[in-house]
């Protein structure tokens, strides 16, 4: 096993060990930190797959803006931390069962993914290419400009809402 194939492992089960922090955490704070440790995990990931620059905007954006507005929106609420237990209801078998659901459709959906053509990267102008930021520009500008500028209209809704949950307590 190689250096780099060891390093994926590791990240990948810290990855899913702080993902399953976040769902478990007691209290909101703890939730939100097991999320960052989430995101710079991811981001090492990123860093193997020679994708620097969206590491690095994975650091920028999530792990320090996004993470600010949540920790920001958690102590605007005041969330008390409930020692709350474990309960079944039907909601949460359900969700259970969705989620197991969703996780065997993205199995078999990935099974019948075609192999990777990889001659591009026998291209050393594409290669060198890879991961810039004029790259991520022109796809972000080009192709997904919409989803980019609804997902900011939607953190704005998400502030502005909080803001308005939070209001008769302030």
């Amino acid at each position: 096993m190689s250096a780099e194939q060891l390093l994926f492992w590791a990240f990948a089960i810290a990855t899913v060990a702080d993902s399953a922090g976040v769902v478990i955490a007691k209290n909101p704070i703890g939730a939100a930190m097991s999320l960052v440790a989430t995101f710079f995990f991811l981001a090492g990931i990123y860093v193997l797959l020679w994708a620097h620059t969206i590491a690095a905007l994975q650091v920028l954006v999530y792990a320090g803006a996004i993470m600010v507005l949540f920790l920001f929106v958690i102590m605007l609420l005041s969330l008390p931390d409930t020692g709350r237990t474990m309960q079944f209801s039907v909601a949460r078998i359900l969700g259970g069962v969705g989620t197991a659901g969703l996780l065997a459709a993205l199995l078999v959906s990935f099974r019948r993914l075609p192999e990777i053509d990889a001659a591009w990267m026998r291209d050393p102008a594409q290669v060198a290419s890879f991961g810039t930021i004029q790259k991520v520009g022109e796809v972000m500008y080009t192709q997904w400009l919409f989803p980019f500028e609804a997902v900011s209209l939607l953190l704005l809704v998400a502030i502005l809402g909080a803001v308005v949950v939070a209001k008769p307590r302030i």
